[in-house]
């Protein structure tokens, strides 16, 4: 067996996540490019084989029950995966999730590059690397979501012009972020938050679900 699959298989068991043996491997697969690129590229501060499983993969894993949910009646879908860094999460939504059509936007060259070649390496035909400040871009998103990103008033302001009719935010958070909640626009509707737990992180892990909230026309 391959190094970390056991532990992978085990997370996923954890998460109630069904996937393929080829989804599996390409899990493996990432982690391992992870840690090659990481050499020169420094992509992320964690470099232990077990810390990157449980601080990026099932991390990012964490969300893939509640983002297909939030989706469910939706049979194609495009995501944009803001600061996406090594690509988490949207490379690993992009394994998971064949039907979602995932867009990684970076303002750091190196890691775009990786992006790049992680889509290509994988074989990820649903994968795109943006290289690009987010506010720049024109096209328009069904879902955002960000992982350690910026504060929510700056993550929805900054992607607001990316975010379809009736499509949302998704905000990765550690613990509950009550005064970046109080500080959003009149605009912003906080409709949900779900509490995460992540296998083998003995941490505080959340979503903190976000739409545009309908303007009420004035009376006459």
């Amino acid at each position: 067996m391959r190094p970390g699959a056991a532990a992978l298989r085990a997370g996923l068991s954890a998460l109630s996540l069904c996937l393929s043996e080829v989804q599996v491997d390409q899990l493996l697969d990432y982690q391992e490019l992870i840690q090659k690129w990481n050499k020169v590229y420094n992509l992320t501060a964690v470099r232990d084989p077990a810390e990157v499983l449980t601080h990026h993969l099932l991390d990012s894993l964490s969300i893939i029950g509640p983002l297909r949910l939030a989706l469910d009646e939706r049979t194609s879908s495009r995501l944009l995966d803001v600061g996406s860094g090594a690509g988490l999460p949207g490379v690993v939504i992009a394994i998971c999730c064949p039907e979602i059509d995932v867009d990684c936007v970076d303002a750091v060259a190196k890691k775009t590059a990786f992006i790049q070649q992680a889509g290509f390496s994988l074989g990820l035909s649903n994968l795109r690397s943006v290289h690009a400040r987010v506010e720049s871009l024109t096209a328009k998103y069904d879902v955002v979501c960000s992982r350690a990103f910026a504060s929510l008033v700056d993550f929805t302001s900054l992607t607001s012009g990316a975010l379809d009719e009736g499509g949302l935010w998704l905000a990765m958070k550690g613990k509950y972020p009550a005064e970046e909640v109080l500080a959003l626009p009149a605009d912003v509707a906080v409709f949900h938050v779900e509490r995460l737990s992540v296998p083998g992180l003995d941490a505080d892990r959340c979503i903190v679900w976000m739409k545009n909230r309908p303007s009420v026309p004035a009376e006459i």
